[in-house]
């Protein structure tokens, strides 16, 4: 008993992975617009975002405040990618084991995240895509997620 603690003490961590469907599958395919959005926000690229975006939809933040209070912010899918802008800081934004959820032309997933400036956590919560299928391809609705700055931990 006492050689497996130790063992398992010395042994490394392993890195942190992210829940992947596998290839070929619907979930996969509802998967693709998500990552996709999701390396258009790290190389801050607004019209890579838009283009995984249905127009007609949006994006909503329930944010944590430094009181405890929360604010809902509401904006379009024009003025989320409007505000994506070049600059020196490294965006990152982790998601991790997401459910997915479909029935028919609609789909959901379901993650806790991270978002990472410059490798260090900024802030995390839990992000909801809604998305439709239209003439076979996935596109996201909307994004609905919430935003703290405590009980984050560390990235990893």
């Amino acid at each position: 008993m006492i050689l497996s603690l130790l063992l398992a003490a010395a042994t490394p961590k392993l890195p942190t992975w992210e829940a992947k469907p596998p290839p070929g599958t619907t979930e996969a395919a509802v998967m693709a617009p998500v990552s996709a959005m999701l390396a258009g926000i790290g190389a801050r690229d607004g019209a890579a975002i838009l283009a995984q975006a249905k127009a007609e939809g949006g994006l909503t933040a329930v944010v944590e405040n430094a009181d405890g209070t929360r604010a809902i912010r509401r904006r379009s899918w024009a003025e989320f990618a409007a505000g994506i802008k070049p600059g020196p800081e490294r965006y990152e934004e982790r998601i991790t084991d997401p459910a997915i959820e479909v029935d028919g032309d609609i789909a959901m997933v379901w993650s806790p995240y991270l978002f990472l400036i410059d490798g260090k956590v900024h802030h995390c919560g839990v992000d909801h895509f809604d998305l439709v299928r239209e003439n076979g391809a996935w596109k996201v609705l909307s994004i609905t997620w919430s935003q703290r700055t405590t009980g984050c931990g560390a990235a990893q």
